[in-house]
C-alpha cells in the first residue's frame, strides 16, 4: 500500500484505477480562484513501495481562473546493497481531459531530466505543451523507474497562478521538403535528443551539428512527447529536412517513431505482456511514419526490446559508438533475414543513429544513407521502408554495393537480382573513407569472403563471384582492423542486402 500525506488539504483514500499498472493517490485540491489574484501552493508527500505500479496518477484539482500551474518534485536516494537498484522516479502531467491510454489529456513528460515544470497558454518548460490550464481534475503522473528496498518517498509542490491566461501559441512545423539533388544518397540521422527531453542541446544546436556532419535529414525523437515538433522549423532550411517523430520510451523497450505527422503523440504505457504496441505501431503508420525498435539489446533497465518485431518497418542495429550490444543486434538482424529467406516472407531493413543527447555524443555517428527519389519526407521514408540505405560511421563513409549477372541483369542495396541459381553473379563494393578498413561480404550461410585492409587512402573496390544457389543474399560489411584475437572489428559501415534468386 502506498502512503500519502498532505498539507493544506485532508488526507484521501488510495484506490486502484484499471489494471495494476495504474495507480491514483491521494490528490491536491484548491479552492474557487473568484476574484483571486497572485499564487497558491500545495504539497503531497507519499511513499512509494517496491513493486510500485509502472505508472502512479496524484490527482490536481484545478478551479477556474488558472493562468499558469507549476510542478516541483523531489524524492529520496537512500543508500543500497551493491546490485539493487536505487530510485529513480520519472514525472509528466495530463490536464483535465484525463489519463486515458492515447494521450488525449497529454501535457508533458519530462522522465527525470527535471525537478519541475510549468504550463501557461503561450509557454511551457521543454518537454511540455502550453495551452489553457482549463478547470477540472489534472493529474501529475508518476513514473517510479526503479524503488530501492527501503521504497521511494517523494514530496511534490503545485503553485498555481492566478489571472488572466496569455494568448495560446499557435505551433509552427517545418517544413516537409528540402533543396533535393532529385534521386540521389541522402544522409540522415534519426534518432536525436535536444533538451526538450533529456538532450542538452537545443534544436539549433543540433542542426548545425548536423549541417556539419554532411546531414541531409534529421529526426526529432524525444522520450515520450512530441513538444519539440513546434520548435523545429527556425532549424530547419533548404539544405536540412527536420522529420518529426518520438522515441516511445517503454518499459519493454524503445522504439523510434519516425517521419509522423505533426503534432503526434505516442503513449507509451504499456508492457508486452498488455499485447498493446500493435494498436500504436499502427498509429504510427496512419500518422505517416515507421515503427523502428532502438537499441534492441541494450543493457539499460527497460531498454532491451521484448514487443517481437512483426510490427517493425526497420530495426536499429547501430546506436551510437559501436560496442558489444550493437554486435549482438547485428547478428541478431541477419538471424531474421536468414528467417525471411526460409520461409518466404517479407524481411525488415537495418538502420543506424547517434542516439545523441549532449557533448561530447557525437551527431551524424553513425548515420543511415537512404537513396531517396528526393529530399522530401515521403521520399526518404520509402528509401528507408524499403531498405535501399546502408549505415555508415561518418560523413566520410561511402559505400556503392550491386550485384550484376551475365546478361546484363543488375541489383543494387535492397533490391532482388532475379537470375537462375546457377548463373555466375558478380558482387562488387566500392569504398571510399575508410584507411586499412576490412571488407567482409555476409550471407544466409555467414561470412563468404573478406578482402585485405584497404590502403591507406580509404578508397578500394572489392569483389566476389558466387550463385543464387550458393547465396540467397549478400550484404556487405567494413569493419576497423582489430588489435588482436579472432574477434572482427568494430563496424566502419554495412548494407543491407541484396537478394539473389528468383523468388
Amino acid at each position: 500500500m502506498c502512503e500519502e500525506h498532505q498539507s493544506g488539504i485532508g488526507r484521501r483514500a488510495v484506490f486502484v484505477t484499471g489494471a495494476a499498472a495504474a495507480l491514483t493517490l491521494g490528490g491536491v485540491s484548491f479552492a474557487s480562484a473568484a476574484d483571486r489574484n497572485g499564487r497558491e501552493t500545495r504539497t503531497v508527500r507519499g511513499t512509494l513501495p517496491p513493486g510500485a505500479p509502472d505508472f502512479v496518477y496524484v490527482p490536481v484539482e484545478v478551479p477556474d481562473g488558472v493562468r499558469e500551474i507549476k510542478v516541483a518534485y523531489t524524492y529520496d536516494r537512500p543508500a543500497v546493497p551493491a546490485g539493487t537498484t536505487g530510485n529513480a522516479l520519472d514525472i509528466g502531467i495530463f490536464d483535465e481531459r484525463g489519463t486515458g491510454l492515447g494521450g488525449r489529456g497529454f501535457r508533458g513528460w519530462s522522465g527525470g531530466a527535471r525537478t519541475e515544470f510549468f504550463l501557461r497558454a503561450d509557454d511551457a518548460t521543454p518537454g511540455y505543451l502550453p495551452g489553457p490550464v482549463r478547470a477540472g481534475t489534472w493529474h501529475i503522473a508518476l513514473g517510479p523507474y526503479t524503488v530501492a528496498p527501503q521504497g521511494l518517498s517523494y514530496e511534490i509542490t503545485v503553485t498555481l497562478a492566478y489571472g488572466e491566461p496569455g494568448e495560446t501559441v499557435r505551433p509552427v512545423y517545418p517544413p516537409e521538403r528540402a533543396r533535393g539533388r532529385g534521386r540521389a544518397w541522402y544522409r540522415g540521422d534519426c534518432h536525436l535528443h535536444s533538451w526538450y527531453s533529456d538532450g542538452r542541446r537545443t534544436p539549433a544546436e543540433i542542426a548545425a551539428l548536423a549541417r556539419a556532419a554532411g546531414l541531409d535529414f534529421i529526426n526529432s525523437s524525444e522520450h515520450n512527447t512530441h513538444a519539440a515538433h513546434a520548435h523545429w522549423a527556425g532549424a530547419a532550411g533548404d539544405d536540412l529536412l527536420v522529420l518529426l517523430g518520438e522515441e516511445v520510451t517503454t518499459r519493454n523497450g524503445h522504439v523510434v517513431a519516425i517521419g509522423t505527422d505533426p503534432g503526434t503523440f505516442v503513449d507509451w504505457r504499456y508492457r508486452a505482456r498488455d499485447n498493446r504496441f500493435g494498436r500504436f505501431a499502427r498509429q504510427i503508420r496512419r500518422a505517416g511514419g515507421l515503427v523502428v525498435p532502438a537499441h534492441p539489446h541494450a543493457t539499460c533497465i527497460g531498454c532491451n526490446w521484448k514487443f517481437g518485431f512483426g510490427e517493425a518497418d526497420a530495426v536499429e542495429v547501430w546506436n551510437g559508438p559501436y560496442t558489444p550490444d550493437d554486435e549482438v543486434a547485428l547478428a541478431d538482424w541477419d538471424g531474421m533475414l536468414v528467417a525471411s529467406v526460409r520461409d518466404g516472407r517479407d524481411w525488415i531493413p537495418a538502420m543506424g543513429s547517434s542516439d545523441a543527447h549532449r557533448d561530447p555524443d557525437a551527431v551524424g555517428s553513425p548515420q543511415t544513407v537512404v537513396l531517396a527519389d528526393d529530399l522530401t519526407r515521403e521520399a526518404v521514408l520509402d528509401g528507408i521502408r524499403a531498405g535501399r540505405s546502408y549505415v555508415a560511421e561518418s560523413g566520410k563513409v561511402s559505400l556503392g554495393f550491386t550485384a550484376s549477372g551475365g546478361r546484363g541483369e543488375h541489383a543494387g542495396i535492397g533490391e532482388r537480382l532475379r537470375v537462375d541459381g546457377e548463373t555466375p553473379v558478380t558482387v562488387r563494393l566500392e569504398v571510399a573513407g575508410a584507411p586499412r578498413c576490412t571488407v567482409r561480404f555476409v550471407t544466409d550461410q555467414g561470412v563468404l569472403h573478406t578482402g585485405g585492409p584497404l590502403p591507406v587512402s580509404g578508397a578500394g573496390v572489392v569483389e566476389w563471384r558466387t550463385t543464387a544457389s550458393y547465396a540467397a543474399y549478400v550484404r556487405a560489411e567494413l569493419r576497423h582492423e582489430t588489435a588482436a584475437g579472432p574477434l572482427p572489428g568494430a563496424l566502419a559501415g554495412f548494407t543491407n542486402p541484396i537478394f539473389l534468386g528468383r523468388r
